[in-house]
């Protein structure tokens, strides 16, 4: 597959490192001149320019690209550049960081495929938001983590929680939530959970068996029971 990634910061080379690793086509483009060498540097297709410049982005490949993730710091050149590759057909994928409210994540949300937000995601889920993944298995982060996303059933303990009070182990984080039938996107802090909500959490992989006994319950989440 081919993947335009626009900001080659923290995220942007994380993601690019993985999707590289696993054969994909990537074109970069960034502004900094210093990063377009560092790109290159390492073997990478890189465009110096404007991330929300649509002749830019066309340089870079954006009309044979499968998806376009907008993964700079800047929340405007972000949705520019992903509002662009929607026009071209791409899957889009837009950073959006912590310091902006709930109202701008569903804001926004609603203009992309997929929201994420690093500091709960990370490049690994960066990656899997663009492959169009629904947050599956996702493997092996590192060495030491796995993300692994599970359905809620009907007697499940975290029923009536906020996501974000969810009391996990140490070292355990959930980074993204959908209702039933929904996208998956960052958890918003007053959305609470409900039956058939899938939730992505990452953790030790010793972790991960109890972690989502936990929030499964004893019963068949809905979808499963209907497969």
């Amino acid at each position: 597959m081919k993947f335009v990634i626009v900001g080659y910061g923290r995220v942007g080379i994380r993601t690019v490192e993985i999707l590289d690793s696993e054969g994909h086509d990537i074109e970069i483009v960034d502004n900094d001149p210093e990063k377009i060498e560092r790109a290159e540097s390492e073997g990478y297709t890189a465009h110096l320019g404007e991330g929300d410049d649509e002749d830019v982005l066309r340089e870079a490949g954006v009309a044979e690209a499968d998806a376009l993730g907008g993964l700079t710091g800047d929340l405007n050149v972000n949705l520019g550049a992903c509002v662009i590759g929607d026009v071209h057909g791409c899957r889009t994928v837009m950073r959006i960081d912590d310091d902006y409210h709930a109202d701008i994540y569903e804001k926004y949300a609603a203009e992309v495929d997929e929201v994420i937000y690093p500091e709960r995601l990370g490049a690994a889920g960066a990656k899997t938001a663009l492959l169009g993944g629904d947050f599956e298995v996702l493997g092996e982060l590192t060495a030491s983590l796995s993300a692994v996303s599970v359905r809620v059933g009907e007697d499940s303990e975290v029923l009536g929680k906020r996501v974000v009070e969810l009391d996990l182990p140490e070292g355990a984080l959930v980074y993204a939530h959908g209702r039933a039938h929904e996208p998956m996107t960052i958890p918003l802090p007053q959305t609470e959970i409900e039956t058939g909500d899938e939730i992505a959490f990452i953790a030790r992989p010793e972790l991960v068996e109890s972690i989502r006994e936990r929030l499964r319950g004893s019963s068949e989440p809905p979808d499963e029971a209907a497969a």
